[in-house]
């Protein structure tokens, strides 16, 4: 089973934000329907990741190398994409709880950029719960579509292996 998590905060008001652009991100591709792949969001706050990923990965008798983790990523600039696995968590709260709770930091990451072009600003906590402006909403579109592929031919991949 791949578990493919999108990481954010639950309430209603944190919908669109930087912060939620993992849970975002998953709620725009979650009817793609792969076998053997499950999309989903956490229902915890940011801080609290780990508990609810360990949770899904019980529930689907999930490996640590089939779970990919989407979240924002301040050091990446908006639009940028990277994938990653067996890393520490960069600062991310969320990725250290994760961390924490499933005692190992070799899973799969998809780190969606974030950090506006002027760099990142002062206080990053304000930052990162901000909506995404309808500009950045644009590049957003293609960083979906791009993921999106990306993750479908790992998983693609993952299947024929087995």
């Amino acid at each position: 089973m791949i578990l493919i998590v999108g990481l954010g905060n639950p309430d209603k008001e944190y919908e669109r934000t930087r912060h939620n652009v993992g849970a975002y991100l998953v709620e725009k591709l979650k009817s793609k329907k792969e076998k053997g792949v499950v999309w989903t969001k956490t229902k915890t706050f940011m801080n609290n990741s780990g508990k609810a990923i360990q949770a899904l990965m019980k529930y689907y008798k999930a490996k640590p190398e089939n779970l990919f983790v989407i979240h924002d990523d301040i050091d990446l600039p908006l639009g940028k994409i990277k994938f990653s696995r067996n890393r520490g968590s960069g600062g991310h709260k969320g990725i250290e709880s994760i961390i924490q709770e499933l005692k190992t930091k070799d899973f799969n990451r998809i780190r969606i950029g974030v950090c506006p072009e002027k760099g990142k600003p002062k206080t990053l906590e304000k930052f990162v719960l901000q909506n995404f402006t309808k500009e950045e909403n644009e590049i957003l579109k293609q960083v979906f579509q791009i993921t999106a592929s990306e993750i479908t031919k790992i998983t693609n991949q993952k299947a024929e292996v087995k």
